[in-house]
């Protein structure tokens, strides 16, 4: 079948672009204008898999089916996972899918188009380590987040009625997604043990381990040196400076000595798919596809956005971010509606970096607004900052939902916490 508009991927980019396209064009041009494809069939927010991961967030409840959305957005959604591309035929191979017991759903098939977005995402970077794969766990989708927090729920209950009255988690990698995890464990811990017996109560040991010499490497110092203060507060064991050479079952080996742990989170880099390699494009050593600053990649009418792109800042690369997707989204939908009106867009995209914000628990963040208030860097903290946090997640709900639906979609949520408690007892 052949589709004008094609995105590969329903992540946070991906998905804003199919959802901006398709109210556009879609309406009026009926399904065939704008197809989204994805290996899962509902949605969740990249930045929330943490929490789904601690059970402080249900990825039934968060989950936004791709077929409600594409009903409402007015654009066409196809099961799938690329395994093949003809970029100058203008073809892509979709490979078939099976379910859980080995019998194939959807068979393999092939889509055409006039224009295509890669929107892939990204996955865990091992640098190579031994024993990160087979005994890790990652959050690259939330069927990982949701397997962890089955574990987790078992661990947390042999830690209650173990003699020792302990449980040891240990997470690689101090950016973004292994401080929230942190904070967010802690709040899981302490809320699954207000409905513990006194006898019952164990200690959750946890250890942030980070190869650089401080955590959240790449934001100001200033967020850093709050955010590790936060953490250290709270009994979290904070080791910089500190590469992990193997991971074990049972532990971390570290050029420092080992760091027993019952369960190991791997969030340490990120790195997109190895089939990226194999689709005919330009990729650089982290498989991203390599594009210009028109989000072109070296085929015609092709472009890529979001974290399997290399997009140029400057001497940088445009850092692999929620924001920047959303900002490649807008600027690809401006780009593709003069594509369809065979008008020109000679405009090539601009990065802006608005900041970043970190959650450290239930009432507690971090962050710098960067251009904002007070001059060049705008610093909040606490009880703000979660709720600037709260609202990129609801933005990125309105771009999908729109305002009205967002606003009754929060108020929904609040009421749903009030009535059965934070906490996901799955």
């Amino acid at each position: 079948m052949h589709y004008d508009i094609v995105v590969v991927g329903g992540g946070a980019g991906g998905l804003e672009l199919a959802a901006r396209l398709g109210r556009k064009l879609g309406r009026r041009d009926g399904p065939s204008s704008v197809l989204l494809i994805d290996r899962s069939v509902f949605h969740i927010w990249k930045p929330t898999l943490h929490e789904v991961a601690a059970g402080t967030l249900d990825a039934h409840q968060e989950g936004l089916s791709y077929m409600i959305l594409a009903r409402r957005n007015h654009f066409s959604y196809s099961p799938g996972e690329i395994i093949g591309l003809d970029p100058q035929a203008k073809r892509i191979t979709l490979g078939e899918m099976r379910d859980e017991t080995g019998h194939q759903v959807v068979p393999e098939r092939t889509i055409s188009y006039t224009h295509a977005v890669l929107a892939l995402g990204s996955g865990s970077n091992f640098f190579g380590t031994p024993g990160a794969a087979e005994h890790a766990y990652v959050l690259e989708r939330a069927s990982d987040a949701e397997r962890f927090q089955r574990h987790l729920l078992a661990a947390f209950t042999r830690a209650a009625f173990a003699e020792h009255r302990s449980l040891g988690i240990a997470i690689v990698g101090a950016g973004a997604t292994g401080v929230e995890l942190s904070a967010e464990l802690l709040e899981a811990h302490a809320l699954l043990q207000e409905g513990f017996r006194a006898d019952q109560r164990f200690r959750l040991d946890i250890t942030l381990v980070e190869a650089a010499p401080r955590i959240l490497a790449g934001l100001p110092e200033k967020i850093s040196a709050q955010a590790q203060l936060a953490l250290e507060r709270k009994n979290v064991r904070v080791l910089t400076a500190t590469p992990v050479t193997e991971v074990r079952a049972d532990a971390l080996v570290t050029a420092q000595g080992e760091i027993a742990a019952d369960l190991i989170v791997w969030a340490a880099g990120i790195k997109a798919a190895d089939a990226n390699t194999r689709l005919g494009l330009s990729v650089n050593r982290a498989n991203q596809f390599v594009v210009d600053d028109h989000l072109r990649t070296g085929a015609p009418d092709l472009y890529a956005l979001g974290d399997c792109a290399a997009c140029p800042w400057g001497e940088k690369l445009v850092p692999a971010r929620a924001q920047a997707a959303h900002q490649q989204a807008s600027y690809l939908a401006k780009v593709l509606l003069a594509r369809r009106r065979e008008r020109s867009h000679d405009a090539p995209f601009v990065y802006r970096d608005f900041g970043s914000l970190v959650s450290l628990g239930e009432n507690r963040g971090v962050g710098s607004l960067m251009g904002g208030l007070g001059g060049p860097n705008f610093f909040v903290e606490g009880l703000i900052a979660k709720w600037m946090y709260m609202s990129l997640h609801l933005n990125h709900h309105r771009a999908i939902l729109g305002t009205g639906n967002t606003l009754v979609l929060a108020l929904a949520r609040l009421l749903q916490r009030r009535v059965s408690g934070r906490l996901k007892l799955h």
